[in-house]
């Protein structure tokens, strides 16, 4: 199956709640993912909170350009039960 980000919502510091084309949810912390060129400027969390789930890309992205992997946040978050 390909993964899609259908519904993100901000938490709190970097943390990120997600939910997945095939009914998955949970966190993801994203505080020690933010380096590099595109992620360094998220580590303002007034740059890092605005973001959205892009329907083109079907992930989450930033003002910025920067994007994560749908199978990247899938693979790193904390389902919840």
């Amino acid at each position: 199956m390909i993964l899609h980000v259908k519904e993100a919502r901000y938490l709190h510091d970097y943390r990120i709640w997600l939910r997945f084309n095939d009914g998955a949810e949970g966190e993801i912390d994203l505080e020690k993912e933010l380096d590099g060129e595109m992620f360094s400027p998220l580590k303002d969390k007034r740059t890092f909170q605005p973001f959205r789930v892009d329907r083109e890309l079907e992930t989450i992205v930033w003002e910025n350009g920067a994007d994560l992997a749908p199978e990247f946040l899938y693979e790193n978050m904390k389902v919840l039960a």
